[in-house]
This record gives structure tokens, C-alpha cells and sequence, in this order.
């Protein structure tokens, strides 16, 4: 199966109201195999089921982890969409060669946009063809990187931390070789494909933003360090906020 060159059609660029982010723990070794897979084998069929693939990620600080993020029309279209790809040909074809990569494939957040617009805009994104091979990216100082912060909410203090983050510290994330992409917060719907388990009883507000370098990435955590608005946003933390650097594989829609 060969991978399209463009990406979906212009409609399934709005911003999904309903995301995932999963994070899988790999075997050892393993992650270029299991990005082979995903990249020349997974994507079309997913899109084609109605969901839309938004990004894939090696992440530069572990190793053994694939990140990925897809987006879907809403709780009833995930459950449709999911149940029409796991249970087609694409996926009886590649199931055992995926999931023989595989550790844990269950750490799952299911997500919302945290304000109207705060969703992926993706817009004018194609996918190139898929070169005969892609260098794995482990140079923690190449290009165009995707940071994405977990922040760990006490229960239904979501809206208001949103609420400020959009109001007191997206400026601040607005710098030079900075670009925030994304807002999201925890959607407690019930889980409406259970075949495939989500992290419950999370609250959780995140948020994805693009940088020119990961020396650019740094430069500006320091600066946040220092920004009296974001300290203040740390207050409300039930605990410590999670940080991705990530680096998208060649076939992502996000960070390229």
C-alpha cells in the first residue's frame, strides 16, 4: 500500500474537536521498525476509516518511546472510525508486526480543545512521498522539534487554568522560534471504543507548540522560568508538569 502524497482533504483540516495522545513504550531497538510500519503501512487506513493522523514523533529524550497524536469528529465518529479500521484488512494485515515492537501500548489521554480554535490547524500540510529510507533523528540539536507539556490538574480546575493560560501566558509562549500550535484539555467522555483502554480519572491541560530548534526550545524554557505569569499557572498543579521534545518522522503532518 503506498502512502498518498498530499495529506486528507481540506475538510478534515478543522481542527478535530476529539484527540489522542498516545504514548507507546517500545522493545528495545525497536522504534525505526515499528516507524516503518506506521509510516508506509497505517496512515492511509486510518484516514481512509474517517480519522485523521495528525502527527508521529521519535521522542529525543527516550529512546524507546513512539508519540503520536490522531484527531476525530467526535465521540460517535471515533467509534465508527475505529471500529471500521481495526477490524479491516490494513490492520489484520500489519497487527502482529506492530504490535511485536511493543511494550505498552495503553498510555492514552483523550482530549479537547481548551478554547474554541485551540485545536490543530493543519491546513495546507501534505505528506511527501515516503523516501526508501529515513535516518533515524537523534541529534538533539537538529531542526524543527514539537514540545508538548502535560500539566496535571487537580479535579475541575481545567476551564480556569485554561481560562488563564489563553488570557496571561500564551504571549509568553509566542517568542522567537516559538510556535504554539495547540491547547487541549481533558474530554471525560465515556471511552466510546473500549477495545482500546484511555487514561481515567485525568485532568489534564496540554499544550503543543513548534520550535525552529531544540537550542531554540531551550532558550525559551528559560525565559518561561523567568516569566512571572507562567510561575503562576504552576500553582495550580496537582503535580510535576510532563515535558515531550519530540522530532516527527518524515510521513507527520505536525512539525514539518
Amino acid at each position: 500500500m503506498s502512502l498518498p502524497l498530499n495529506a486528507p482533504s481540506k475538510s478534515s483540516f478543522n481542527a478535530s474537536p476529539i484527540v489522542e495522545l498516545r504514548q507507546y513504550t517500545l522493545k528495545p531497538g525497536r522504534r525505526e521498525a515499528l516507524i516503518s510500519i506506521f509510516d508506509g503501512h497505517l496512515i492511509e487506513g486510518q484516514e481512509t476509516a474517517g480519522m485523521t493522523i495528525i502527527g508521529q514523533f521519535r521522542d529525543l529524550d527516550r529512546p524507546n518511546m513512539f508519540v503520536w497524536l490522531r484527531g476525530f469528529d467526535g465521540m460517535e465518529a471515533r467509534k465508527k472510525a475505529l471500529t471500521a479500521f481495526y477490524e479491516g484488512s490494513v490492520w489484520a494485515a500489519w497487527r502482529d508486526a506492530a504490535n511485536a515492537t511493543m511494550i505498552d501500548s495503553d498510555d492514552v489521554l483523550l482530549l479537547k480543545p481548551a478554547w474554541p480554535g485551540a485545536g490543530f490547524d493543519l491546513t495546507g500540510s501534505q505528506r511527501t512521498a515516503l523516501p526508501a529510507y529515513e535516518k533515524p533523528s537523534r541529534d538533539n540539536r537538529l531542526s524543527d522539534i514539537v514540545v508538548i507539556k502535560i500539566h496535571h490538574l487537580r479535579p475541575g480546575a481545567e476551564v480556569d487554568f485554561a481560562s488563564r493560560f489563553e488570557t496571561d501566558a500564551e504571549s509568553v509562549l509566542a517568542a522567537p522560534g516559538a510556535r504554539p500550535l495547540a491547547a487541549f484539555v481533558t474530554e471525560h467522555a465515556e471511552n466510546s471504543f473500549p477495545r482500546l483502554p484511555v487514561r481515567s480519572g485525568e485532568n489534564v491541560f496540554i499544550s503543543v507548540t513548534g520550535f525552529d530548534s531544540a537550542d531554540a526550545h531551550a532558550r525559551h524554557e528559560a525565559a518561561l522560568a523567568a516569566a512571572p505569569a507562567w510561575q503562576a499557572l504552576q500553582s495550580d498543579q496537582a503535580r510535576p508538569t510532563e515535558t515531550l521534545r519530540l522530532s516527527p518522522t518524515s510521513q507527520s503532518l505536525l512539525g514539518r
